[in-house]
């Protein structure tokens, strides 16, 4: 059996002659079978030759049944953008134990992979840049980029991948630069990591909104949990108790003093009713419930 065959690749990897490669890299395809960046990258490969980036910028691959969905009905639109198994780990050598055999490592597509293996797809175009995986950093930046525009990313995953940045290029200005953002762009961002966990994770349920949760953070942490509540207060004001209807006598209002009450009224004739009538208001409303009567049309 051919190599091509063990890793499952399509015949035009078969053809793809290799060019020069280090004797490192050189000794790792021996050992594992990974192709290395000499050979010509397949536009199209089975499903099983492609592994999750476990450097991947998201915790959570979310909404994979939805893009399932759309993958059955309109095909795959985009490339996953992968690396070679080979260069991947040349760059990340603690994370080989996850990769499996797979020959590819997708950087930018990971939940485009589960949506398809969820869908059933049994190939995937792929377009190879093995630069992408040069580097943690690389990884990482290449993740995000593709990434800042995607509401799927959640905004912690976001802040935590911008710090990481920040520790790699040395400065905020740096990463603005390198992501063509403004400075200003990154520090807000960043300020949810000042947050309390007990915030963080309010941020990450939803219940806390990242608007107000950045500018919480710009707070001492003893001054955030008091401000977050401050915030969700605004946000869903107390209702207010509405006052209950004022008494009424055979719908007209019986009273306007401000302690209104009920009349009750249990006899039938006109003399037992203005007894009991008399009986139950002041001579003043008395003469008002008279009056009201006197003016009603017969």
């Amino acid at each position: 059996m051919s190599k091509a065959d063990r890793l499952g690749v399509s015949s035009s990897f078969a053809r793809a002659q290799p060019v020069s490669v280090s004797s490192r890299r050189a000794a790792i395809a021996e050992a594992t079978g990974a192709p290395t960046s000499g050979v010509l990258p397949p536009s199209e490969v089975p499903i099983e030759a492609l592994t999750h980036n476990p450097l991947n910028l998201r915790e959570e691959l979310t909404e994979i049944e939805e893009m399932a969905e759309s993958l059955k009905v309109r095909g795959q639109l985009q490339p996953l953008a992968v690396a070679t198994r080979m260069s991947f780990m040349e760059a990340h050598p603690g994370q080989i134990e996850g990769l499996g055999r797979a020959p590819y490592v997708v950087i930018d597509g990971n939940r485009r992979l589960a949506a398809a293996r969820l869908a059933g797809l049994k190939t995937m175009q792929i377009h190879v840049n093995d630069s992408l995986a040069a580097s943690a950093a690389d990884i990482l930046e290449s993740a995000l980029i593709a990434n800042i525009h995607r509401v799927d990313v959640a905004p912690m995953d976001q802040a935590r991948a911008l710090q990481e940045l920040v520790e790699v290029h040395g400065s905020q200005a740096s990463v603005a630069k390198r992501l063509g953002k403004t400075p200003a762009w990154v520090s807000q961002r960043l300020t949810l990591l000042n947050l309390t966990p007990e915030l963080q994770e309010q941020v990450e349920s939803g219940e806390l909104k990242v608007e107000p949760a950045r500018r919480i953070g710009r707070l001492p942490q003893e001054a955030q949990a008091a401000a977050a509540e401050e915030s969700a207060a605004a946000v869903n004001p107390p209702r207010q108790r509405t006052s209950p209807p004022p008494s009424t006598v055979n719908g007209v209002n019986a009273v306007n003093t401000p302690a209104a009450r009920r009349i009750v009224i249990k006899g039938t004739t006109a003399p037992e009713i203005a007894e009991q009538l008399a009986s139950q208001l002041s001579p003043a409303d008395l003469a008002a419930v008279v009056q009201i009567l006197s003016a009603r049309p017969s």
